[in-house]
């Protein structure tokens, strides 16, 4: 995949890309990247890609002319342009693997009030929203998005790493540990120190379950759960429900 990021801050992306497992991405040749410090497209002596926003209002909006040269120079009407962005479509774990199969992402860095809409309607093909909230540097959601997009581009993380995180088959993941057995009085549970493996699994699958239940019971509505899932569900219900004054 070649992602071209555009960016007035060009120093908050470079560590991402060379450093852990995004190092090791480029290094294999799995991942190319470019980053284009579009102010140096201004038209002005004193570089101003800001300005104030018709109508009137709080902040300053991203003028549209340096962007639109900046996108023409990485060839963006030829490629999928992404714009993260409060008002855009949230996102996903499954629109994220959409996004791995690209070969080709542009990826526009907001910054204050927002960007002149005409660079949107001119280039944009997605808006995307990491969550309910808003982040004042539109760097650290583009780095948001372009993690959970590339470490699903087949050979950055083995398949079995995949399979059982959080999101997979509409679940949240299973606790995890390690060394030591014992730590501060707190002991790994005895089930898996057993080596009995499918009770291990029987015991994930009830981990993942009851996090979901509690964290995020919506997922649950597009679980796709086998008989013996449904059945640990509901006695997960019948239990939290007494936890909680008789939550159904």
């Amino acid at each position: 995949m070649n992602i071209d990021i555009l960016t007035l801050f060009p120093g908050m992306i470079e560590g991402f890309f060379t450093n852990s497992i995004m190092a090791r991405a480029v290094n294999a040749g799995l991942v190319s990247y470019k980053i284009t410090d579009w102010r140096q497209f201004a038209e002005d002596r004193h570089r101003k890609c800001d300005d104030s926003p018709f109508g009137g209002g709080a902040g300053m909006v991203i003028k549209p002319e340096p962007l639109f040269k900046a996108l023409d120079y990485v060839d963006a009407m030829n490629k999928r342009v992404i714009c993260a962005s409060p008002s855009g479509k949230r996102l996903t774990q499954d629109y994220a693997a959409e996004l791995s199969h690209q070969s080709d992402l542009v990826f526009i860095c907001g910054h204050y009030e927002g960007i002149d809409q005409r660079v949107l309607d001119r280039y944009v093909d997605d808006e995307i929203c990491i969550g309910d909230y808003v982040v004042s540097s539109g760097e650290v959601a583009t780095l948001v998005i372009i993690d959970a997009v590339y470490r699903l581009i087949n050979g950055v993380i083995t398949d079995s790493s995949l399979e059982e995180e959080s999101f997979t088959g509409s679940l949240l993941e299973y606790p995890q540990y390690t060394r030591p057995e014992t730590y501060c009085g707190m002991s790994v549970p005895d089930i898996l120190l057993s080596g009995h493996h499918a009770n291990i699994e029987k015991w994930r699958l009830q981990k993942r379950l009851e996090k979901t239940f509690r964290n995020r019971p919506e997922l649950l509505e597009n679980a796709s759960l086998d008989v013996q899932s449904r059945r640990m569900l509901d006695e997960i219900k019948l239990t939290e429900g007494f936890n909680k004054n008789g939550l159904d």
